[in-house]
């Protein structure tokens, strides 16, 4: 089974988040991770910038070859970034031919502060998942770490409080909640193929 982890980052994070709930992927058996950035995007007076580091881009085919699907992006504003619904506009004919509908999905996101907006971006990364006919899978409070958590976590799916620096690690609930994450959609992905 193919776990397809897509994500944007800018300083880090939520890279190390996508590794930690890819871990939390493998860790169930017969699923492998499959790590992607989207492509970065410019604007009208300023280019793309170039991706130096990270996994390769996000194509075409991944989506096509997916089990399931998990997307992150740095909050911006409440919001994903622009490369990330730049990345979400353009798979208009996967939800035409239904590529999507009735496979698992989740949510992860960093921001540098507390209240910066993380659930808000949770929910602006569901809802186009939501049009593709996806099934929506959070945390539940069964894990015990989202109940405790003074850093990032929430129900609708993993954060980080990143710190106005981006010099905040993730913490050991954080962590725990990332791999969670990862183990949760993984598990359903692979219950949903026996059931068929």
């Amino acid at each position: 089974m193919n776990i397809l982890i897509v994500y944007d980052t800018r300083l880090g994070s939520t890279q190390k988040m996508a590794r930690l709930i890819a871990r939390g992927v493998e860790s169930v058996n017969h699923c492998q991770a499959v790590l992607r950035m989207v492509p970065p995007v410019g604007t009208d007076d300023q280019p793309a910038p170039v991706r130096e580091s990270g996994d390769l881009c996000v194509a075409p085919q991944d989506l096509l070859e997916c089990d399931a699907l998990i997307i992150g992006s740095p909050t911006r504003f409440g919001n994903m970034t622009a490369a990330l619904k730049h990345f979400l506009d353009g798979t208009s004919s996967l939800w035409v031919n239904g590529t999507l509908a009735g496979k698992p999905a989740g949510v992860f996101t960093s921001s540098s502060s507390m209240h910066g907006g993380q659930e808000a971006t949770l929910l602006s990364m569901i809802i186009p998942l939501m049009h593709h006919g996806m099934l929506i899978t959070g945390i539940p409070f069964t894990e015990s770490a989202l109940s405790n958590t003074e850093s990032g976590g929430t129900p609708y799916g993993a954060s980080h409080v990143a710190g106005p620096s981006n010099s905040r690690p993730i913490s050991d609930e954080e962590k725990t909640l990332s791999l969670a994450l990862g183990k949760r959609i993984a598990t359903l992905a692979v219950k949903l193929a026996n059931s068929a």
